[in-house]
């Protein structure tokens, strides 16, 4: 309490701005003190909230009464984790080239009798790595 105390009474020094942001970080937790009963709730967009702040405010750590920054800098770190999953998360099976299935028509076609793990370790052979399910799909079975 004394620290907030101390906090307010050099305001003067601080820029208008960030008096602003300030206030509406102190307000945010007032809201969410008044919303909640017994115990604290807090809800994805007030995380979100905070993390964006941690990132604006230069004393956030001052201003913080009803959360351990502890818990802001986790929050920060996981959703920079879940970011980064997200953008390098594969989207799917990679393509075959046109050539290897093309390779594989033409040699389901030129030798009838071979089946399907015949061609599958021919492509093998080859140095081609695919599995035997592509090999199944593009063999033209009549």
């Amino acid at each position: 309490m004394l620290m907030i105390l101390i906090n307010y009474s050099l305001g003067f020094l601080k820029s208008r701005t960030q008096l602003q942001i300030e206030n509406v970080f102190l307000r945010k937790q007032l809201e969410i003190l008044n919303r909640s009963k017994k115990k604290i709730r807090i809800k994805n967009r007030d995380r979100l909230f905070f993390t964006f702040m941690k990132i604006v405010l230069s004393n956030w750590m001052q201003s913080l009464i009803i959360l351990k920054p502890e818990t802001i800098i986790n929050w920060h770190r996981k959703g920079f984790k879940l970011y980064w999953r997200l953008k390098s998360k594969r989207k799917g099976r990679p393509r075959i080239e046109t050539e290897i299935i093309q390779l594989i028509k033409q040699m389901a076609e030129v030798n009838p009798q071979w089946g399907i793990p015949r061609i599958h370790g021919e492509m093998l052979k080859l140095g081609y790595d695919i599995s035997q399910a592509p090999v199944w799909r593009y063999v033209v079975t009549e």
